[in-house]
């Protein structure tokens, strides 16, 4: 049986204003070196063009995708209502997640990332969906225990982190069927670095890659190419999910040459 090859998903940065001219500039930039793009969902919550469409236009530009979707904005009428715009546009793979804390404004509590994933499961079997291909769909873990109904996902993204060996230590204790693709992010700046340690503390920022990066803000491209390949040559992934943030050219020209 072949190995399917290792995946580069690059997650990209959509666009808060109507213009899609930077997402298509990320896409063409990044293309050399990313298998697939992830298209996040009213990004760090603000308000971003929707996911689907720009996951359509990722397709249309002759990229594959992967909408995010969060629970955090919708009820199961709203959900249905982005099923069917993706199904009409020929978008088929989403990862779903809780969402960030909104900018403004509350939840709607309607939903979960597991009631999501169930919804989405149950479709093929929904009239309205007859003739349409089943969605794939994954979810986020931390590194933490899988439950049971993270197992039933399709795939599987496990969280940012700058440890290997925390890394390869999850995933021997969540072993699992579906593909689980590696969190790698860049740090583009002290401050970026500060703040994400600062909202996710479970992550653990190595303190000397911070002072790397406040010294040569190259340095967080080069550290987040670095552990792709190091989570590539450890064979205990299906691929990595890379966040470049601003920093996307600096990583495809980077990663192009390394790969």
């Amino acid at each position: 049986m072949t190995t399917p090859p290792f995946q580069v998903i690059c997650e990209i940065e959509p666009p808060t204003r109507p213009d899609l001219m930077r997402v298509r500039h990320q896409i063409g930039t990044l293309s050399k070196v990313a298998d697939t793009f992830l298209v996040p969902d009213n990004h760090i919550g603000r308000a971003t063009v929707s996911s689907v469409a720009v996951a359509h236009e990722v397709e249309a530009m002759g990229g594959r995708s992967i909408a995010c979707l969060n629970s955090r904005d919708r009820n199961l009428l709203g959900f249905r209502r982005d099923m069917l715009t993706a199904a009409a546009y020929g978008v088929d793979r989403f990862l779903f997640v809780y969402g960030d804390k909104p900018a403004t404004g509350n939840r709607t509590g309607d939903l979960n990332v597991r009631s999501m994933i169930e919804e989405a499961h149950a479709l093929p079997h929904d009239p309205a969906f007859a003739g349409v291909r089943p969605f794939q769909v994954g979810t986020a873990s931390g590194l933490r225990p899988l439950p049971a109904w993270k197992r039933a996902a399709d795939f599987i993204f496990a969280q940012v982190s700058f440890s290997l060996d925390a890394l390869l230590e999850w995933r021997e204790a969540n072993p699992v069927e579906v593909p689980v693709y590696a969190g790698v992010m860049v740090l583009a700046s002290e401050n970026h670095a500060r703040r994400l340690a600062a909202a996710i503390p479970d992550i653990d920022i190595p303190e000397d890659l911070i002072r790397q990066v406040a010294a040569d803000r190259q340095a967080g491209v080069e550290a987040a190419c670095e552990q792709v390949l190091k989570i590539r040559d450890s064979g205990a992934f299906d691929g990595v999910h890379l966040i470049p943030v601003s920093r996307y050219r600096q990583v495809a020209a980077r990663l192009e040459d390394l790969l």
